[in-house]
């Protein structure tokens, strides 16, 4: 009743007097009381005589945005705020128009910007925490026992070293069959070779590393044109299973096998190397 008795008193003083100020106040109680066109009217009607009455402005945005009168609502907002950046009730009411379009993104932008403004405002805090929840999801968290498997994944990806270069070397048509290392009379008996004769070197058992398995003697023929020798990276091969991984010999002799193997592959290259420098009849 009270309320009600204030708005007539008001109402009376604006009729009396059309260019009193006291339109301001009485449009903001029709809004408070639900009369949303009254306050509308009564603003138009005042800001046609004092058009930069702010507050006024303000009252008359907020009473379009209750009757849903979003885009005339915005043009009175956003002119208050060009005069007056930090007009909390503006930029509320301009947070509420996004909000209402679902603009959540911009809507969320003007409510930090009220609160910014008003920080121990408790309905702001929750709206911001609101929207913050359903425009910013948040981003998986790492399990108890470390990344999670898209993080990992990520983190993966980002350091993946580029892919290394491929070993120029020639790849056999057949598969080779494995042999023990190449006798001297076998290397002496080849037509193409003129080497002095080779000191015997012991057979190669099975159990040699599966990596020195050797070539044919004919891949290895001096007399035809290769561009890669066969023997030298499979040397380099084995010289490395032994060097980097000796835990996988199981005893003394199986290392020693493997270094016989070196020895035999070593002789092979010298032999190529004689037969290339020499001329051949």
């Amino acid at each position: 009743m009270a309320d009600n008795q204030r708005i007539d008193d008001l109402r009376r003083r604006v009729q009396k007097d059309p260019a009193s100020i006291a339109f301001a106040q009485l449009a903001e109680e029709c809004r408070r009381a639900a009369e949303f066109q009254e306050s509308v009217d009564v603003c138009r009607a005042g800001l046609a005589i004092h058009p930069g009455y702010l507050s006024a402005r303000v009252t008359l945005g907020r009473a379009l945005i209750e009757l849903n009168e979003l885009d005339d609502a915005q043009t009175e907002l956003e002119l208050v705020l060009r005069s007056a950046p930090e007009n909390l009730a503006a930029i509320r009411g301009l947070a509420e128009i996004h909000h209402r379009r679902g603009s959540l993104a911009e809507a969320l932008a003007q409510y930090r910007a009220a609160l910014s403004l008003a920080r121990n405002d408790p309905d702001l805090q929750q709206t911001v925490l609101e929207l913050e929840r359903a425009v910013e999801p948040p981003k998986a968290l790492a399990s108890a026992e470390g990344l999670s498997f898209e993080q990992a994944s990520d983190e993966f990806l980002k350091h993946l070293p580029p892919p290394p270069a491929l070993a120029d070397v020639p790849e056999p048509e057949a598969p080779a069959p494995q042999l023990a290392v190449a006798q001297p009379d076998v290397l002496l008996d080849a037509p193409a070779l003129h080497a002095e004769p080779l000191e015997p070197e012991p057979t190669v058992p099975d159990a040699v590393p599966a990596a020195a398995v050797l070539p044919p003697v004919a891949a290895l023929n001096p007399l035809q044109s290769f561009e890669e020798p066969i023997a030298e990276p499979l040397r380099e091969t084995v010289v490395e299973h032994v060097e980097d991984d000796d835990a996988a010999f199981d005893d003394v002799a199986e290392r020693e096998r493997a270094m016989q193997t070196i020895a035999a592959l070593e002789q092979w290259l010298d032999a190529i190397h004689v037969a290339r420098t020499q001329p051949h009849a």
